[in-house]
């Protein structure tokens, strides 16, 4: 399952040049903010560099996974749908003409992570570049959630990053390697919010991995750094979080420059994180979400659906007021 903010019913279908089938909707202001698809960093920028990808089958993995090949990296993408990461392995290396490797493993199970790793270390050595990006979510009344249900989110989401960055990260100290870590959360992840509170839990917790890491592990040649995708437009994760598309309307309406975010602009934003151009970029957490949460978190934002004509009256309204 692919986290973050995903939502149904968008009017217009499109194809992005990252590959990844998107979907469209936007406020009046959007024509101010359009997306720019196309690759940011120079080609060449990950020749001969090893890039492992959780979660990269599907929606921001399989963008970030494009992005990455396409400046030369040679990458391996990991879930436990092994017939999705072979198609997708084999799309990117015939768009990229780079080698894309496809490697079965279940986050949630520390053996199966285990023989992931041997797989990849075997198959292209160890990583110079870790992107922790699986994770699952599901909306519902906390009240109604059952001990299995929290125990899955939070074991895909928290237990499964650390996990994957234990084994890889014990692996670099020993052979003296560094890497770079890259965690994919949500702007809930440092709010909180009702309705996903084992998604806010976990990946409120691997922030907290990740930046404790970078602290300690700096010595050791690594970086960690944190993506927080507001809303972005990728099929399959919708069907859980919107599955009528009644929020998407009031959504759009809190997002300051008035559309959903991309899978290009988050893999762009990856690929600078995990790159040499960002080595002393270590212990962030970035927050891109097209001004979502300044959006919701001002008591007085509101106030811009008041026309003029009703600022107006107000103002007289006030003016005539006396006394304190």
């Amino acid at each position: 399952m692919q986290g973050g903010n995903v939502w149904n019913h968008f009017r217009e279908s499109r194809m992005f040049g990252n590959g990844t089938n998107t979907l469209y909707q936007s406020g009046p202001q959007a024509r101010f903010f359009p997306p720019s698809e196309s690759v940011m960093l120079l080609p060449g920028t990950y020749k001969n560099k090893v890039a492992f990808i959780t979660g990269g089958g599907t929606g921001l993995g399989k963008a970030m996974t494009t992005t990455l090949s396409s400046l030369g990296a040679e990458c391996v993408i990991a879930s436990r749908n092994l017939d999705v990461l072979k198609k997708t392995a084999h799309e990117i290396s015939q768009q990229t003409g780079n080698k894309v490797h496809a490697v079965q493993c279940n986050v949630r199970d520390p053996a199966s992570v285990e023989a992931a790793v041997n797989q990849l270390v075997n198959d292209v050595g160890l990583p110079d570049v870790v992107i922790n990006n699986a994770a699952g979510n599901f909306i519902s009344p906390s009240e109604k959630l059952s001990p299995n249900a929290w125990r899955t989110i939070t074991d895909i989401v928290l237990n499964g990053t650390a996990y994957v960055t234990l084994d890889i990260g014990k692996r670099l100290i020993k052979a003296e390697k560094g890497a770079t870590f890259l965690a994919i959360t949500t702007i809930y992840a440092e709010s909180g919010s009702g309705f996903v509170v084992p998604s806010a839990a976990a990946k409120a917790g691997v922030e907290t991995l990740c930046t404790s890491l970078a602290a300690e592990w700096g010595r050791y040649g690594m970086r960690f750094n944190i993506i927080q995708p507001g809303p972005i437009k990728t099929k399959g994760a919708f069907s859980r979080l919107d599955p009528t598309g009644t929020f998407e309307k009031l959504m759009l309406e809190t997002i300051a420059v008035g559309r959903l975010g991309t899978p290009a602009e988050i893999a762009n934003l990856a690929a600078y994180l995990c790159s040499d151009y960002a080595s002393w970029v270590s212990g962030a957490i970035i927050r891109m979400d097209g001004g979502e949460y300044v959006s919701l978190a001002g008591e007085f934002n509101g106030l811009k659906k008041v026309t003029q004509e009703q600022w107006a009256i107000m103002e007289a309204m006030i003016r005539n007021t006396k006394g304190s």
